[in-house]
């Protein structure tokens, strides 16, 4: 598993918990980076840090004056409570800040739990007959048509560009429940859209290639 997932790639459960974990019980900000929340997360991080830090400050205060008595007569000076308080408010702020994302992350999680089983049991769309299949070819002319499946090439500037693009592709896919085949080339990708449920081509596989076609023009 990446230690860093882009934000809009499904979420599961198991990612979500790992992150609630991390927020809640190590260093909050954390887990929030982890599911790709980069602005909560980063704020998180450094408040959390920040207070940590300020409360070591406060308590190498508090003992360096001890240690000098080892070497002088007078009192310790005391640097009081008020470091601590404030670095202790910085801690917790930033991790009730992130118990609220991990709060989010978790209904994010089961919310995309609750749509993958909504698209398992939904029937399968109707498969579309040879004149339907034209018309919806002419919308997408960079397709073409292979037995029952259609196909495109898309070409990248390098295989960076290449292996983004279909990280992009693979989150849209999930979303809609439908998985082209995809075949790498360093720079080039292709992709491959058939409904198997229904034995050939459907309005899903011409709508999704439309979206593809939409994550290639950005």
């Amino acid at each position: 598993m990446k230690l860093f997932s882009p934000k809009g790639r499904p979420l599961s459960r198991a990612t979500a918990k790992n992150a609630t974990l991390l927020n809640l019980l190590a260093t909050p900000g954390l887990g929030s980076l982890l599911c790709g929340r980069w602005i909560a997360g980063s704020g998180q991080l450094l408040l959390a840090v920040a207070g940590f830090s300020w409360v070591i400050v406060w308590f190498l205060r508090e003992m360096i004056p001890y240690y000098g008595l080892m070497f002088g007569d007078g009192p310790p000076h005391l640097p009081g409570l008020k470091m601590l308080a404030e670095g202790t408010v910085l801690f917790v702020v930033a991790w009730l800040w992130s118990a609220a994302t991990s709060f989010s992350l978790l209904r994010e999680a089961s919310a995309g739990g609750q749509r993958s089983l909504e698209n398992f049991a939904a029937p399968p769309p109707l498969k579309l007959d040879e004149a339907k299949i034209i018309l919806a070819l002419a919308l997408i002319p960079n397709w073409k048509l292979q037995d029952a499946a259609i196909a495109r090439t898309y070409e990248f500037k390098d295989f960076p560009a290449a292996v983004k693009f279909v990280e992009t592709v693979a989150a849209l896919a999930e979303q809609a429940w439908h998985h082209p085949d995809i075949d790498i080339r360093w720079n080039k990708v292709t992709l491959t859209l058939t409904t198997h449920d229904a034995g050939g081509l459907t309005e899903k596989d011409f709508a999704l290639a439309k979206q593809f076609d939409g994550l290639s023009s950005r």
